[in-house]
């Protein structure tokens, strides 16, 4: 390859079955790592098939034709072919397969090109801020522990306080079990604090009922865990003791 990788490799060594045609690719920094290379993936590959190899055969370059792997092969008594000076199709089989994955090589980077790009422009034209919500708001976690019965409710009460490092996910503390938890399945009642918070400046808003600001969202949740209601005191104390605990006391 012209360009080497993130890691410095440059070259490509293909290593094929005869029999089952399973094939073994290995990156390589230079041409001199493939006798180490080979000898590896020889002790390894005896040992996983609980089978020795016979016979190898490879083309006539230095990498494969040295005294390094001249001793190893007469150590463990392996037979090495190796094909004509500029007769490739004496080694037809990795070379028909060399050929198959740099032409999958092109393929993948002409998509990942494409999709790519097609994903800067979406982003550049329209960019999807649905997954942002407020910190704090109240939500409702989907109830998905194994004890809760057919009749326990289905969600539980807690506060929105950031997302996932690890995974595409929220991260919510649970008001039922004083814990933090991350999970997807969740609905936000952000109607509810920003009713809570406008109230003094919007009349319109003191009018409404809890029921009324809440009717807008879909939540399929039992009635008796849908409250609309603000964090207490000791809540808040319960919550900010959890995430410094998490992030700071370990």
């Amino acid at each position: 390859m012209r360009i080497a990788s993130i890691y410095g490799k440059r070259y490509v060594l293909v290593i094929v079955d005869d029999y089952s045609r399973y094939t073994w690719v290995h990156f390589l920094r230079s041409k001199d790592e493939a006798p180490a290379v080979i000898i590896t993936f020889l002790k390894r590959i005896t040992v996983l098939l609980q089978s020795p190899v016979i016979i190898i055969r490879t083309d006539n370059g230095t990498k494969f034709k040295n005294q390094v792997l001249k001793e190893y092969f007469d150590t463990v008594g392996i037979s090495h072919q190796m094909s004509s000076i500029r007769t490739p199709r004496q080694n037809g089989v990795v070379e028909r397969r060399n050929r198959a994955l740099v032409e999958a090589a092109r393929t993948m980077l002409y998509f990942l090109v494409r999709y790519y790009s097609y994903g800067l422009r979406r982003l550049l034209l329209k960019p999807d801020i649905s997954f942002l919500h407020v910190f704090g708001t109240l939500c409702y976690p989907k109830n998905d522990r194994e004890d809760i019965g057919k009749l326990g409710a289905k969600g539980d009460i807690g506060f929105f306080i950031g997302y996932s490092a690890d995974s595409c996910a929220y991260r919510v503390y649970n008001r039922q079990t004083k814990k933090i938890m991350e999970t997807i399945n969740v609905s936000f009642d952000e109607l509810s604090v920003m009713a809570f918070e406008q109230r003094s400046s919007k009349p319109g808003l003191n009018s409404m009922t809890s029921g009324q600001i809440s009717s807008g969202l879909d939540l399929t949740y039992a009635p008796s865990t849908i409250t609309t209601q603000q964090p207490s005191e000791g809540e808040l104390d319960l919550l900010f003791e959890a995430i410094y605990d998490d992030y700071i006391g370990g």
